[in-house]
């Protein structure tokens, strides 16, 4: 009878070992210096103009393994650069952006859309100047790999949306300054 107990005992031990460990889900820090959401728009018809934003903070969580995770991203709204000093502080005036009274965005998401191993696409929540809208982001690119420099692992995307500045209490001008404002975002972070 001990001799069976102990059979079954190594046979429990055996299979335990041999399920292969499930992925937990991994917690990257975005890399200011490396992250950088643009926005761009048609000016009366005559040109595209953009803009870009130097400060973005944020936490993406990533489960590879089943498909999830969880996005978190802060934007400095006064940190916002035309190339144009008078313009960046005309756009963070009452009309556009309000930065004294919104100086921050931010995107949430809880649903990320995988296709095969790559992030295809993510579905949050946008915030801006006190309004939350619906936003899919597409991602046109993504990796993760360790990092050649820092020696972790990190993973980097470029992402792309549209979104209407009238929604967001922005239309200042619309239509003939474009109310339809593409994003496109690139973003890189390092696991903690």
């Amino acid at each position: 009878m001990k001799a069976l107990h102990r059979q079954l005992a190594f046979l429990t031990l055996g299979a335990a070992l041999a399920v292969p460990a499930l992925a937990a889900p991994e917690t990257y820090v975005i890399d200011p210096t490396h992250s950088y959401p643009r926005f761009s728009y048609s000016h009366f018809g005559y040109s595209t103009q953009q803009g870009t934003f130097g400060k973005t903070s944020g936490k993406i969580v990533l489960d590879r393994a089943a498909k999830s995770g969880s996005v978190e991203v802060q934007i400095d709204m006064k940190a916002v650069n035309t190339g144009l000093p008078l313009f960046d502080e005309h756009i963070q005036g009452p009309d556009f952006f309000d930065t004294a009274n919104f100086p921050s965005a931010s995107f949430k998401s809880s649903k990320l859309n995988w296709s095969g191993d790559k992030l295809a696409s993510v579905d949050g929540q946008l915030t801006l100047k006190g309004v939350t809208r619906p936003v899919t982001l597409e991602i046109t690119s993504f990796q993760c790999m360790p990092h050649p420099m820092l020696k972790k692992e990190a993973c980097g995307a470029n992402a792309t949306a549209t979104v209407k500045r009238s929604e967001f209490n922005a239309g200042k001008y619309a239509p003939h300054v474009s109310d339809t404002v593409t994003l496109n975002i690139a973003v890189e972070a390092v696991r903690e």
